[in-house]
């Protein structure tokens, strides 16, 4: 019994050991647009710039991966994400996530908060509620698209959840520098969201164990 246990953690191990090796890579530089700040009262709170378009600040890109993925031996639902209120602040201001994730909404301020969203991916109301009341409020995002999320009380505040039908994404650093890994080799579409209006594309195909640059545009 010792013995096959033994053989079937060492077949375990092959197999995991083979397939990290099998995974690909791929980073590069997305073309960020300037900043533009909105009209709102802080630059750092501006989502809404004009034309009514979405967009991050500072601004930053979501990378991520499209494709036909092969299924996950044993699908479990992602960990729960957070985007707290800070500062009367969302933080972060942009949250990509994959579809089924659970997002918690945590008040870190010392006043109420009622965090709200009518967008057509995902409509929901927390209600007021202040940093000691318990257990904190959370919503499950089950359809891929923009959310955008604000405070019924604090006018000012925006913040934006991208919800990705792809296990595979990214969010660049203000220089628009990303890196992805632990991607399946294969020929797939990488993008990359810049805000409501612009998401790039292009055609990339992944060998097991490399990485590849891919710059944007």
């Amino acid at each position: 019994m010792m013995i096959r246990r033994l053989a079937a953690l060492l077949a375990l191990s092959l197999l995991t050991a083979a397939s990290a090796l099998a995974q690909a890579a791929v980073e590069g530089r997305v073309t960020l647009p300037k900043a533009r700040p909105g009209p709102v009262m802080n630059k750092r709170y501006a989502i809404v710039s004009k034309g009514g378009v979405l967009s991050p600040y500072p601004p930053v890109a979501v990378v991520y991966l499209e494709g036909s993925f092969p299924a996950p031996p044993a699908r479990t639902p992602p960990l729960p994400a957070k985007m707290a209120q800070k500062d009367l602040a969302f933080v972060p201001n942009l949250l990509p996530i994959q579809v089924g994730t659970r997002v918690e909404f945590p008040n870190l301020d010392d006043t109420y908060h009622n965090i709200f969203s009518y967008s057509a991916a995902k409509r929901f109301d927390l209600g007021r509620y202040r940093s000691d009341e318990r257990p904190i409020p959370a919503e499950v995002f089950d359809v891929a698209g923009l959310v955008t999320v604000r405070c019924d009380i604090h006018e000012h505040m925006r913040a934006l959840i991208l919800v990705l039908d792809t296990p595979y994404f990214v969010l660049s650093d203000t220089e628009g520098r990303y890196r992805l890994e632990g991607l399946p080799a294969g020929h797939h579409v990488l993008k990359a969201w810049l805000d409501s209006k612009t998401t790039l594309e292009r055609h990339v195909d992944l060998q097991p164990g490399a990485a590849l640059s891919a710059n944007f545009p």
